[in-house]
């Protein structure tokens, strides 16, 4: 097995690891929900339609090319592959991209609310969590409207009545930054029921990118 072959593997295998872990963590239910990564330029490996994350063999695991064509796998793409292909496509410095249906969060992406940072961890993500406009899964419209909510440097975006997607530089990165959308959701929805919370401003948000970004370098 060459390098390539080794590195495609590895991304296939973490897919099939992070998958198991998006029930374990309470990210999504059932089959729901969706794992990628930017193999090169000009592929992707995205986790598998309807195929249950316990049963997900790095072989089930297709390699898509960036226009949609399947080089490899023996399951079939995720639906959601627009959207993932919509990201790459405008996000050069993106390298894994996680969709989950997480409680917390996906509560506020129904009532069409962002997430503020009223816990200083929504740094990982952004400033705020912003919300899409609705529209049908599956389609090229979502993710036209998921790249449109990301902007250049957002982590992050809630899916209108939907769920929620998150990005970084590696799939680990990106599935970090949805474990600590989540946890923000929840603080922020236990805060507002109990008062009203406050808002760190947007500056000292970008302060603390800073440190995440040479955490330890």
């Amino acid at each position: 097995m060459d390098s390539q072959d080794t590195s495609q593997y590895e991304a296939r295998q973490t897919i099939c690891e992070l998958g198991r872990s998006l029930l374990d963590d309470d990210l999504t239910t059932g089959t729901g929900g969706n794992l990628s990564v930017r193999l090169d330029d000009d592929h992707i490996a995205i986790s598998p339609s309807g195929v249950p994350y316990g049963e997900i063999e790095p072989s089930d695991v297709p390699v898509v090319r960036t226009d949609g064509t399947v080089v490899a796998g023996d399951g079939d793409p995720s639906t959601e592959l627009p959207m993932h292909r919509a990201v790459y496509d405008r996000r050069p410095d993106v390298g894994g991209v996680v969709h989950t249906h997480s409680p917390y969060a996906t509560t506020f992406a129904s009532l069409g609310e962002p997430i503020p940072a009223s816990h200083y961890l929504l740094a990982f993500a952004g400033t705020e969590v912003p919300v899409t406009e609705y529209e049908t899964h599956a389609t090229e419209e979502l993710g036209e409207e998921a790249v449109e909510a990301l902007g250049d440097s957002a982590n992050a975006t809630l899916l209108r009545n939907h769920g929620v997607l998150t990005t970084e530089s590696s799939l680990a990165d990106a599935y970090s930054v949805a474990q600590m959308v989540e946890y923000c959701a929840r603080i922020h929805y236990q805060a507002s029921v109990i008062g009203d919370p406050e808002i760190l401003p947007d500056e000292e948000l970008h302060r603390i990118q800073g440190k995440l970004d040479s955490y330890g370098t």
